[in-house]
């Protein structure tokens, strides 16, 4: 665990985020649950609102009869809030209220792991969770609306974010059905060559072009190459395994569990609803629906009008002699 801190994915996450003086990893101890304990019992991760939206709704995914490993390595197939909601109420009752306890503990959105044990709810960890910007921006304003932060601290949360630049793109009109579908992990829409290797993302990136990774699943060593790709689509994982964590903080269009998408063991082509694919050839994710499309298709962007006006009149109730952004930048 100690050494991982050195190792060449771990020196490429703190690069990609100018992680810097930071003296090492850190290891937690603590009483073991057994998710892995029969039908009565899991393990899930939960997001006390949507990472890629913003939406003020509990995100998360669990895995029956499994530890917590399992439902984010992108092995497994995982299941929505409404399977455990249908199955155990009484344990998704309890989720919701530690998901209203852990925003007004922290006044942050929350990442959280949680086990149940024989039907009892055990949490492991919370930590803040990565979001989208778009996410980031709703997040700060939702959270001043409700109480839970003042509007300075909104403003202070959204200090680093490219307002200027923030835009969310969706579909104009496909005119066609899509190749296949899958959980969307990230907003937007993106299209470009499809990429079957990190390396493969990275090189055409580093040649202009906009490269579509396309993987069974990924790993913590697919970084790069999911930094340099403009969007990631996998046929495995769930919305909160590692690769759609990733891709949100990063901000890219991201499409997991693809049912219909076969990668060859060689990497030499992919099959994405029955049609068979070559490295280079275009392709378009719809983060919104959850869509494959083939070809680039036309995009329109949407802007955050609401929620810029919304931090513009908190900005003048300051006294700011300089605007936020405009919204319609």
């Amino acid at each position: 665990m100690f050494r991982s801190w050195e190792s060449e994915r771990a020196v490429t996450y703190r690069r990609l985020n100018n992680l810097t003086g930071l003296p090492g990893t850190a290891v937690t101890i603590q009483r073991m649950v057994f998710g892995n304990a029969g039908s009565g019992s899991g393990s899930g991760v939960g997001f006390t609102r949507n990472p890629a939206t913003g939406a003020n709704e509990l995100y998360m995914e669990f895995l029956f009869n499994a530890q917590g490993e399992d439902v984010v390595s992108g092995r497994f197939p995982v299941d929505a809030a409404d399977t455990l909601k249908s199955l155990q109420p009484e344990a998704y009752a309890r989720l919701l209220t530690i998901r209203d306890r852990l925003e007004r503990n922290f006044g942050d959105v929350q990442d959280f792991e949680f086990t149940i044990e024989a039907g009892k709810v055990f949490l492991l960890q919370t930590r803040r969770a990565k979001r989208t910007d778009w996410a980031a921006l709703r997040m700060a304003v939702d959270m001043a609306r409700e109480g839970l932060i003042e509007p300075d601290d909104a403003l202070a949360r959204v200090v680093d974010l490219d307002l200027e630049q923030l835009v969310r793109y969706r579909l104009q009109d496909a005119g066609r059905a899509p190749l296949a579908t899958a959980k969307s992990a990230g907003i937007g829409v993106a299209s470009g060559r499809i990429a079957l290797t990190s390396d493969a993302a990275l090189a055409m990136a580093a040649q202009g072009e906009s490269a579509i990774l396309v993987r069974s699943d990924t790993t913590t060593d697919d970084i790069a190459g999911m930094n340099a790709a403009a969007a990631i689509l996998t046929a495995h994982g769930g919305r909160t395994s590692h690769a759609a964590v990733i891709a949100r903080q990063l901000n890219k269009v991201c499409l997991v569990g693809c049912n219909a998408l076969a990668v060859a063991t060689d990497n030499a082509s992919c099959v994405i609803g029955g049609q068979r694919f070559a490295p280079g050839d275009l392709i378009t994710l719809d983060g919104d629906l959850g869509a494959v499309y083939e070809g680039r298709l036309d995009v329109v962007a949407e802007r955050p009008v609401d929620d810029l006006a919304q931090l513009e009149t908190w900005r003048r109730g300051q006294g700011a002699a300089r605007p936020v952004v405009s919204a319609t930048a």
